[in-house]
């Protein structure tokens, strides 16, 4: 199964990035990628969500629980349902000084056997891009 595993450094305190991170509605604002993301259920320490993503010109859809782990700096998601097999990973905020290091870990897996040899390299490829791409607009949109 394909791991991605991203970090960048960001000037922020854990809080200010936290509070970003968990506004999973607000992504589309400054993500290109994102359709949309929709907030079907609100709970103590969790959401369920349901996003759209164009990839490509490629539709990905799914819904995920995301777990708030505040006192850590920590968020879990796991897809319930959804167009891959697998997704699921976590957001990581550990300060550094004046920075923080924010982690994004997503591991997935495509679901089609037969195919995955020749899919995933290419996934893992647009879900590192994309990776990438969240935690440098969340960088800008707290250092701007």
């Amino acid at each position: 199964m394909p791991y991605v595993e991203i970090k960048k450094n960001i000037k922020a305190t854990p809080e200010k990035i936290y509070a970003i991170v968990k506004d999973m509605a607000a992504y589309p604002n400054f993500m290109k990628d994102l359709v949309s993301v929709e907030i079907l259920e609100r709970g103590e320490n969790y959401t369920i969500s349901h996003w759209v993503s164009n990839v490509d010109g490629r539709k990905i859809i799914w819904t995920e629980r995301d777990t708030f782990y505040p006192e850590q700096n920590k968020i879990t998601y796991a897809q319930t349902e959804g167009d891959l097999k697998k997704m699921e990973g976590e957001w990581n905020i550990v300060p550094q000084g004046e920075e923080c290091e924010v982690t994004l870990s997503v591991d997935f897996e495509f679901g089609i056997p037969m195919i995955a040899g020749l899919l995933n390299p290419i996934l893992k490829k647009k879900v590192r891009e994309n990776s990438e791409n969240m935690l440098t607009s969340i960088k800008e949109q707290i250092e701007k």
